[in-house]
């Protein structure tokens, strides 16, 4: 986890609110993992389209995705069962980009991006 949240401040997703907790963890105070929960389940209309993470993500994010227009598997992206997950910045924006704007019809916000990830770090 501490990788992971030294590459969110670097990405300038997590604000200079994250704090050390005791124990040497780290969380990312400020972002709420329900309000990230339901930004996954959120369902959105791109393009006279349906659509939301889970769409290609699936409903549990520990389980492994299919990508909607080529089916390939997309790897889980909860961190506990893929530790490869996050631990690239120059990944994250990447694919928060795209995703984002396929999913939402729009970029993220930085809000919703902390959002996401500190769900996602949950499970």
């Amino acid at each position: 986890m501490r990788q992971i949240v030294s590459l969110l401040l670097m990405a300038g997703v997590a604000a200079s609110s994250s704090a050390a907790v005791p124990g040497g963890t780290e969380q990312l105070a400020g972002y709420d993992a329900q309000r990230g929960k339901a930004l996954w389940e959120q369902k959105h209309i791109v393009s006279g389209q349906p659509r939301s993470c889970t769409t290609c993500h699936t409903n549990d994010p520990r389980q492994t995705g299919k990508h909607v227009r080529t089916g390939k598997p997309i790897k889980p992206m909860a961190h506990s069962v893929n530790p490869d997950r996050f631990t690239s910045q120059k990944k994250i924006e990447k694919w928060f980009k795209r995703n984002c704007k396929w999913t939402l019809g729009r970029l993220c916000t930085e809000q919703e991006k902390g959002d996401v990830l500190k769900y996602l770090n949950s499970l």
